[in-house]
């Protein structure tokens, strides 16, 4: 091991403490704050291993959703099992969902001003920027061969100029990397990391158990989607804050890469589909979201707030700060449920080679979506006016080269 065996557990008052401050330090997106919670977890309290961290994230990775997020929750659930696990996740988020709603009613009440439009005017072109590194830093990881360059090219094709779904696009790619893999003819499993499996004395909630498993499904299916029922039969189908419901439920389904692989889509629909805010708006919202602790796709508040201010029968502030709730809820009740379901099955799976290649390519088509991101938010930010012009099933965004912003 790379690190000493765990210390004594902690206590829940002590871990709640901990993970409070992790939350509340957890600036600089996923990397730096998976970084924080190892050098906390691992080097400094000795609550888990290195082994057994990096198995947590590599689970995490897996999954949709904030992977920082979600490996909070797993470090608390492996602690002191769900208790542990949701207030792990609580803390890593909700600093940051209570400053974003602030400044998303900042932003709406005084959003006109000449001082804050100028700051928000040099923040959209520090996000451009920001886009674009990380665009080059995924890309660097993940592709590694011809192959995994091609299915990129493929992906940003598929959504940029041929407008398929997102999910759609990453269960392709999925398909493409499995089927590469099995047709190699390599082993289904990984004989390598078995001596993970007696790392720890494994706390009794971590082991599989049936009866667990369909009773935490039912709590937490119960969790997401009853308020969704109640939102339905009270409000109607149309009403934003139902349509936030499904919109971002779809969402928290489908947000494999992290937020930004799946910040175009978003960007996309919330503009185009249902008006909740216009095209540069968005990258106001990522600006101040890198701005606040807690995971980046935590602009999906600024984006639910918005639409509740402008299209709810509420007041402003009262229908943002409606449609924030209701987009947080929607946004991470699926994450604890990934986590509090599989979690206790996942040493069963964890070295199926199949699952990996998939996953690879999953990744490569990631690279595709961000670069689609960078693409449209750049168009968006340094052209006042884009249009699109049709090639058969092609349809190609040209910007009007005379609304060319120099300053941005």
């Amino acid at each position: 091991m790379d690190t000493p065996p765990p210390a004594t557990s902690p206590s829940f008052g002590e871990a709640t403490q901990i993970f409070a401050k992790i939350g509340l330090l957890s600036f600089g997106g996923p990397a730096g704050q998976i970084a924080l919670m190892h050098r906390i977890l691992v080097d400094e309290k000795r609550w888990l291993d290195q082994p057994r961290f990096m198995h947590a994230l590599n689970y995490c990775m897996l999954l949709p959703g904030p992977e920082a997020m979600q490996l909070a929750t797993y470090a608390g659930w492996l602690l002191h099992g769900v208790r542990g696990g949701l207030v792990a996740g609580l803390l890593f988020v909700l600093p940051g969902a209570l400053v974003i709603t602030a400044l998303s009613a900042i932003y709406l009440t005084v959003g006109h001003v000449t001082l804050v439009q100028g700051l928000l005017f040099g923040l959209k072109a520090a996000v451009l920027a920001v886009v674009l590194e990380a665009l080059i830093k995924v890309s660097k990881r993940a592709l590694k061969d011809g192959l995994m360059v091609a299915m990129a090219i493929a992906a940003f094709i598929a959504i940029a100029f041929l407008k398929l779904p997102f999910p759609s696009i990453i269960a392709a790619a999925a398909v493409v990397g499995a089927v590469l893999h099995l047709g190699g003819g390599s082993s289904a499993k990984a004989s390598a990391g078995a001596e993970l499996e007696a790392a720890y004395d494994m706390p009794e909630w971590t082991r599989p158990s049936s009866r667990r498993f369909f009773s935490t499904l039912a709590v937490w299916l119960a969790i997401w989607f009853l308020p969704l029922i109640a939102l339905w039969q009270a409000l109607g189908a149309g009403h934003v804050f139902t349509t936030e419901a499904v919109f971002f439920s779809k969402m928290a389904a489908v947000t494999f890469g992290g937020a930004y692989a799946v910040l175009a889509y978003v960007a996309q629909q919330a503009v185009e589909v249902h008006g909740w805010l216009k095209p540069d708006e968005m990258l106001t919202g990522l600006g101040l979201a890198e701005t606040t602790p807690g995971p980046l796709i935590l602009v999906l508040v600024f984006v639910g707030f918005l639409g509740g201010a402008r299209l709810s029968a509420l007041a402003p502030l009262a229908g943002g700060v409606g449609g924030a709730v209701v987009t947080l809820w929607f946004t991470f009740v699926p994450c604890f449920l990934w986590v509090f379901v599989a979690a206790p099955y996942v040493e069963t799976v964890r070295h199926v080679r199949w699952l990996a290649s998939a996953l690879s390519a999953v990744t490569a088509a990631v690279v595709g979506i961000i670069a689609n991101l960078a693409v449209w938010f750049g168009l968006h930010v340094l052209f006042g006016n884009v249009g699109e012009t049709a090639f058969g099933p092609f349809a190609v965004p040209v910007p009007e080269f005379g609304s060319f912003d120099w300053p941005q």
